[in-house]
C-alpha cells in the first residue's frame, strides 16, 4: 500500500483525501469536504487540509475545467491552480492537475458492482472505447481510448459544445437563453445551472407562477436541488416538466457524445444529479433520447449504459493517477 493526497476539485464542493492504493484497489485514510467558494484561492483550502494530515509526496488533483499544461484556470470558480506552485509551496515531489471527468475516468477501475447502476446491458461482447458524461455544477465529458490491451483517459471540453434543439420546444428555449448568453452549449441546459434555466423557461412559456412556498426553497437552499425535490415528490406540475425534460436532454447530449467517441465500451454516467434522479433515469424517457439518433440506433444498442452511484470516482481517479506516475518515476516499484 502506498499513500497520495487526491482531490476533487468542483465548482460547489471541493474534496480532499488521503488515499492508500494496492494496484487498482483504494482505501480512503483522511478525507474532509470544503465548500469551494469559501475560499478566494485552492491553496488557502489545501492548507487547511494539510495542516492535519501527514505529508504526501505525490498529489493529484482531478479540476472542472480545462488543464493547460500545469494550470488550470477553474470554470465555474475564480481559483487559477498552479501544479509547480503547490509543489514549490508544500513541498510535493510531484503534483498533477487532471480534468475532473478525466480523473473519473481513471478512477473506473476501483469501482465495483455495488457502484454501479445497469441503465442499458448492451452486447455480451462489448469492448472497446469508454464514454464518461456528468451533469452536476456544471456538464463534463470525457473518453478512454482502448488500445486492444488497455484503456487510456482523455479530457475533453464536450460539455462546452453548441446546444442542438430537437423540437419546437428546445428551439424556444434555445431563442430564450440567446437573449441572455453569448453562447449556449450544452452545459447552459444539463447541469444545475441548467435546470434553473429549464425551469424558468417553462413558468415563462407556460404563463404559470412560481408557487411561493417553491420560491422560498430555492431562495433558501440549493435552487436545482429544490426543483428536482419538488419533481420526484409529485408537488409542482412545472418541476415535474422541468426534470423530464431535462432527463431527455441528458440522454440527447449523452448519445451524441457515445457516437463522437465511439464508446462500444460503455457509457458511464457520473456527477452528483444522476444517483439523485434515477427513477427517472429508469423510466426509459433517457434511453429513448440516447438511441435516437436515426441510422446509429443499433449502434448505441449495443453499448452499455451504467450510472456511476459512488461520489468518489474522481477521487479514487486522482489517487490512481497519483500512484501510477509515482511508479513511473521508479519512486514505488
Amino acid at each position: 500500500m502506498n499513500r497520495f493526497l487526491a482531490g476533487d476539485i468542483g465548482g460547489t464542493k471541493t474534496r480532499l483525501a488521503v488515499i492508500e492504493t494496492n494496484g487498482a484497489q483504494v482505501r480512503i485514510e483522511r478525507e474532509a469536504d470544503y465548500p469551494s467558494r469559501d475560499y478566494a484561492k485552492f491553496a488557502d483550502l489545501l492548507g487547511d487540509f494539510l495542516a492535519n494530515a501527514e505529508p504526501s509526496r505525490y498529489a493529484a488533483f482531478g479540476v472542472a475545467g480545462p488543464v493547460r499544461g500545469r494550470v488550470v484556470q477553474t470554470t465555474n470558480l475564480p481559483w487559477r491552480i498552479d501544479a509547480d506552485a503547490l509543489q514549490r509551496q508544500f513541498g510535493f515531489a510531484h503534483c498533477t492537475l487532471l480534468n475532473d471527468l478525466e480523473a473519473t475516468a481513471y478512477g473506473l477501475p476501483a469501482l465495483g458492482a455495488d457502484d454501479l447502476l445497469t441503465l442499458q446491458a448492451g452486447a455480451p461482447d462489448a469492448s472497446g472505447n469508454i464514454a464518461v458524461i456528468a451533469a452536476g455544477t456544471g456538464l463534463g465529458e470525457a473518453g478512454l481510448f482502448w488500445d486492444g490491451q488497455y484503456h487510456h483517459p482523455f479530457a475533453t471540453e464536450g460539455g462546452h459544445t453548441s446546444f442542438s434543439p430537437g423540437d419546437e420546444l428546445e428551439m424556444s428555449l434555445l431563442r430564450y437563453l440567446q437573449q441572455r448568453h453569448q453562447h449556449i452549449s450544452w452545459e447552459r441546459v444539463v447541469s444545475g445551472m441548467g435546470l434553473l434555466s429549464l425551469h424558468e423557461f417553462l413558468c415563462l412559456y407556460r404563463r404559470v407562477a412560481v408557487p411561493q412556498w417553491l420560491t422560498e426553497e430555492m431562495r433558501n437552499g440549493d435552487a436545482a436541488a429544490a426543483i428536482a425535490s419538488a419533481a420526484l415528490s409529485g408537488r409542482d406540475k412545472i418541476c415535474i416538466k422541468t426534470l423530464d425534460w431535462f432527463v431527455r436532454l441528458y440522454g440527447a447530449e449523452a448519445g451524441n457524445l457515445a457516437l463522437k467517441v465511439m464508446s462500444k465500451g460503455g457509457l458511464y454516467l457520473g456527477g452528483g444529479i444522476a444517483p439523485k434522479i434515477l427513477p427517472l433515469l429508469q423510466d426509459g424517457a433517457f434511453l429513448d433520447a440516447f438511441l435516437n439518433k436515426g441510422r446509429m440506433r443499433p449502434l448505441l444498442e449495443a453499448m452499455p449504459v451504467k450510472v456511476i452511484l459512488n461520489d468518489r470516482a474522481a477521487l479514487f481517479g486522482s489517487a490512481l493517477r497519483a500512484a501510477q506516475l509515482a511508479h513511473d518515476t521508479n519512486e514505488y516499484r
